[in-house]
């Protein structure tokens, strides 16, 4: 059966194609063998070359064989974008473990929380990090530091009693006497973290298989970008903690030989000097990175030539913001749409079709359906909006110790993402909202996206979050934070409804308006609505009492 968006392919491409995977083991030492002189990691100022680094990630894995690391045993990596984190993924895999993935953003209880439900053995963090994470009974640690690969580790006195330092992991270790155990493509290879945005996290089982499958899926619809292998530079700015940057930058950038340029944090300058210094030929980055680079004083004096693909995902990609960034770049943003429970692949967009809203059309070997909000048995036809549901060898079996949560996330074979929206007759998808974030105002169904996306009109605003709030005639209604432009002057909300009055409709008008400096914004700095919805929630409960 030929699938809706199998016309909007570039040339060359096939979406059914269905190629042999290897596992993300068979890939490192494929790489080691096939590029051992090429450049790999550039950080903290050194470079390390693919051959340096298959010796450290052996050296790393026999010593975690040592320390108990083996199949079923579950290793937390609480590092930023450091050589640290890269060695650890592939060496836990290598010494046949499970990988978790923790975010050194977390606050507290959410480590516990994530120690406790992913039943974390060991956790590898960074000095300077350790204050925010409490070990739960059990959980040895392992602390790294930023001279290590300079042959100067941390002192005794700076590890807390018990760790070990990362340098006792570098040191000279023979391979297991009885060698690597055996990978398998259904072996679970990491327990990601779902975002946490609408609840609590869930770890996601990811399968060597998974994650591989996802890389090729975007290898495989690469082509026509005419990349090179062991040739290309990838700028990661992505915390790899994040499906996002772990898949779809370190996964593909060690299969296919590409140097990776990692950056701890976001810091744009240093991003602006990355460009002009090292020529990344490949960049992906969330809504808020691009709008840091579109806004910056110092990107007119920035060339950009050098970049062959410019991503966006894991947030909406604001249509305004899209125009604003191929202006001031000359380089346009392809969006693409996935999550930690698809590895996190799934749409994005064809470079010769583009359409303004779309996420894009299914990736090679992903199946979209779009099922009926009442019975997710029925699927939808063209441009009816439902749940977006997915598929693909690229698509979690579902969570770790949660059977009722698993059997919620699927129907008829597929995985209901939880999000709103349609594929139109070409099979581009347009997301509408999250089904969470769905405002039911006066029997109507209100999409904060739409509303977003109307209010990112106004030449003031610089982000924009819209919730439901209480209202007690409507049910819901709409409420807009906003944060400003640079020099831009504040609007009542009088001026703003008036703005947006040929743009929505009137059940989708804001009642509220609220200025902030800041929005909340998760770990990998999408926009945040939970602690927003928290906090009126709690004014409500105090106005009812």
């Amino acid at each position: 059966m030929t699938m809706l968006w199998e016309k909007s392919y570039p040339p060359g491409v096939q979406w059914d194609s269905q190629p042999a995977l290897p596992t993300l083991v068979e890939d490192l030492d494929r790489a080691v063998a096939t590029w051992p002189a090429n450049p790999f990691l550039i950080c903290m100022g050194q470079t390390m070359d693919f051959a340096t680094f298959g010796a450290l990630a052996d050296r790393v894995a026999a010593n975690l064989v040592k320390m108990g690391v083996g199949p079923g045993v579950h290793v937390g990596l609480h590092l930023p974008n450091t050589p640290h984190f890269v060695l650890a993924f592939y060496a836990v895999l290598k010494a046949g473990g499970v990988v978790v993935p923790l975010s050194p953003l977390d606050a507290e209880r959410e480590l516990t929380h994530k120690q406790t439900k992913a039943d974390i053995r060991l956790i590898v963090s960074f000095a300077g990090l350790l204050d925010k994470l409490p070990l739960a009974n059990g959980v040895r640690l392992v602390v790294a530091g930023p001279t290590d690969f300079a042959g100067k580790g941390l002192p005794p006195e700076a590890l807390p009693a018990g760790a070990l330092p990362f340098t006792a992991l570098l040191a000279p270790a023979e391979a297991p006497a009885a060698g690597w155990p055996t990978r398998c493509l259904n072996d679970l290879a990491t327990l990601q973290f779902s975002g946490g945005t609408t609840g609590l996290p869930k770890p996601a089982m990811l399968t060597h298989q998974n994650l591989s499958a996802s890389a090729d899926a975007y290898d495989t619809f690469s082509r026509f970008l005419g990349l090179t292998p062991g040739q290309e530079r990838l700028l990661v700015v992505l915390p790899l903690f994040h499906i996002y940057a772990l898949d779809t930058l370190m996964v593909r950038a060690l299969r296919n030989g590409y140097c990776m340029i990692l950056h701890p944090r976001w810091d744009t300058d240093a991003v602006l000097d990355s460009i002009q210094e090292h020529k990344p030929t490949l960049f992906a980055g969330v809504p808020t990175m691009h709008r840091a680079i579109a806004s910056s004083p110092r990107v007119k004096d920035i060339d950009f030539s050098s970049f062959k693909f410019v991503g966006s995902g894991g947030a909406p990609l604001p249509v305004e913001l899209a125009h604003e960034f191929e202006a001031a770049t000359g380089r346009p943003v392809l969006e693409g749409w996935g999550m930690s429970e698809t590895s996190p692949a799934g749409t994005i967009t064809p470079p010769h079709k583009r359409k303004v809203g779309s996420a894009g059309i299914p990736m090679p070997g992903i199946t979209i359906e779009i099922r009926d909000l009442t019975d997710p048995h029925k699927g939808l036809g063209p441009n009816e909006k439902g749940e977006i549901c997915i598929k693909g060898r690229n698509v979690t079996q579902g969570y770790y110790k949660q059977p009722e949560e698993t059997r919620e996330a699927f129907v008829d074979g597929l995985f209901r993402t939880g999000d709103i929206g349609y594929l139109d007759e070409d099979g581009f998808m347009f997301i509408v909202d999250r089904r969470k974030d769905m405002i039911l105002s006066g029997g109507y169904n209100v999409y904060p996206r739409v509303v977003e996306e109307a209010i990112y009109e106004h030449p003031a605003v610089a982000e924009v979050i819209v919730i439901g709030i209480p209202d007690s005639y409507r049910g819901e209604s709409a409420k807009a934070f906003v944060t400003l432009r640079p020099a831009a002057e504040p609007f009542t909300l009088e001026q703003l409804r008036a703005f947006l009055a040929d743009k929505l409709g009137r059940h989708e008008l804001p009642v509220a308006l609220e200025f902030r400096d800041l929005l909340p914004k998760t770990a990998v700095g999408k926009l945040w609505k939970q602690p927003l919805v928290a906090e009126e929630r709690a004014k409500a409960a105090a106005t009812a009492a």
